[in-house]
């Protein structure tokens, strides 16, 4: 997949995929979203009820959420077993424009951004004694997970309209049944059509505050 790096307003970067018209994060600021919609609203809300958690993140892309993800478990000492789905991994090369040490202000998170994107496919990779890896190289239409398998979805695909294949009601019937009672997938989209899928699929579904420039964000809970 051809893409292009960008600088969004918080100084972070993201991707532009130019055949989509579309960037892997908001352009009113990569790093800020990704604090607020999965970390912030996901795995600190998923950690209030208990001190190991089970991830599962559509869309790898750049890595900033598994990245996040793994400081939030050095800082609080939580355990995170980390699956996430990728179509189209990024090459070194597009890896490397990235620069996120411009933007990521912790040196020891940095030592591990090369690691993540360097990880073996298709096996639990141990990053840290807190943080297990496992990347797999797989559509989310072709993903067949176990009843209660996950905690905790970050849900990162494209936005419905550019990718409208994994925002249907059986996707989200998936989703609900690999999540552990009690389990939530977060996302940052709040359209309706979306939010009725949700709830068509079993999920209680709350309106959150979004991220700058978004006024809401959506959080599903499995009852």
């Amino acid at each position: 997949m051809n893409v292009e790096v960008k600088q969004t307003k918080d100084g972070s970067t993201t991707l532009f995929v130019p055949a989509l018209n579309e960037h892997y994060h908001s352009v009113h600021g990569a790093l800020q979203e990704s604090l607020h919609v999965f970390i912030k609203m996901g795995l600190q809300a998923a950690l209030e009820t208990r001190t190991a958690v089970r991830v599962l993140e559509v869309g790898f892309g750049t890595g900033l959420n598994a990245l996040l993800t793994l400081q939030h478990t050095l800082a609080s000492g939580a355990t995170v077993h980390y699956t996430t789905l990728e179509k189209y991994p990024l090459s070194p090369q597009v890896v490397a424009q990235l620069q996120f040490d411009k933007f990521i202000l912790n040196p020891e998170l940095l030592d591990f951004f090369g690691p993540l994107h360097a990880a073996a496919w298709e096996q639990p990779v141990p990053v840290t004694p807190q943080f297990t890896l496992l990347k797999l190289e797989t559509d989310l239409e072709a993903f067949a997970p176990s009843p209660n398998t996950y905690d905790l979805i970050y849900f990162d695909a494209f936005a419905p309209e550019k990718q409208p294949h994994l925002w249907t009601d059986a996707i989200f019937q998936k989703m609900h049944d690999c999540l552990s009672p009690g389990g939530t997938l977060v996302t940052y989209c709040a359209k309706g059509s979306f939010k009725r899928s949700l709830k068509a699929a079993g999920f209680a579904v709350e309106a959150l505050p979004g991220p700058p420039g978004k006024r809401e964000m959506t959080r599903g809970v499995k009852a």
